[in-house]
């Protein structure tokens, strides 16, 4: 039997598992599966670490694994914490795209959110992507994990389906690329929907809400050095970025149940 404990910031949900993973790819494509699995948008494993206190292992619902996961690494936090694996409210943990710290937001003795040193966001110059016969401007942002960021007038005409799979696999990112589509609301407000690589639309992404922020920044759209808040289709994130791009990125996380799953 495989314990797991379903959690998610801002709906950007995953299955979290204390342990080494034997074969990661295989359980995250079956569990992840919302009609004949748990349903989640991938799966973190979560275990001990030598170079900081836990370390953290993403796969995406296709079995793909990723680098960093803003949402995901906030709800670590609290799962270490509230399982009573560790009594500190400030963490080190350990990623694929280097350690990052996070101070926990304690309430009633739960951990229910947490503010993330989410390292430097490197901003590229802004590409024309051949898609169709038309030429579509994005703006490449390194968070540890790649984005593509695409400003839009309306959020409520942007092709998300028909546009971010194309651009996801698209040759200008080798790798695949999570891609977002972002709405300046005013200066200190943006409006962002994602389709994250490996997993389609996701109603969240943590590491794409700093991209954008950092993106909007480099253009002038938004302020450095104060926060931003970026609504999402599930809720809205607070990130700050400073004038040599550190990102900090602060939201919730939140427990939705505990289950048990034969492995066969």
């Amino acid at each position: 039997m495989l314990h797991f404990t379903k959690m998610h910031g801002l709906g950007n949900d995953y299955l979290y598992v204390y342990g080494e993973p034997q074969n990661p790819q295989a359980l995250s494509q079956r569990l992840s599966d919302r009609h004949f699995g748990a349903g989640a948008d991938g799966m973190i494993w979560i275990s001990p670490s030598k170079a900081a206190d836990f370390k953290m292992r993403i796969f995406n619902a296709d079995g793909s694994e990723a680098n960093m996961c803003g949402n995901g690494i906030r709800c670590v936090g609290k799962y270490v914490y509230d399982k009573g694996l560790t009594s500190k409210t400030r963490l080190t943990i350990e990623t694929l795209a280097g350690p990052r710290t996070l101070a926990l937001q304690i309430e009633n003795g739960k951990a229910v959110g947490a503010a993330v040193d989410m390292g430097t966001a490197q901003v590229g110059d802004t590409l024309s992507l051949s898609l169709d016969g038309a030429l579509i401007a994005c703006t490449p942002v390194d968070m540890g994990n790649p984005h593509a960021v695409l400003f839009v007038e309306d959020m409520a005409a942007a092709p998300l389906s028909a546009l971010g799979p194309q651009i996801e696999r698209h040759p200008a990112f080798p790798g695949g690329v999570n891609v977002e589509f972002v709405q300046v609301l005013g200066p200190g407000r943006l409006r962002m929907r994602v389709w994250e690589r490996g997993s389609g639309i996701t109603l969240a992404c943590g590491t794409g809400a700093c991209a954008c922020v950092a993106a909007a920044a480099a253009m002038g759209h938004c302020p450095k050095g104060r926060p931003v808040l970026v609504e999402l289709d599930g809720g809205t994130l607070q990130i700050e970025i400073d004038e040599k791009g550190a990102v900090v990125m602060t939201g919730p996380a939140v427990t939705v149940y505990e289950g048990e799953v034969e492995l066969c």
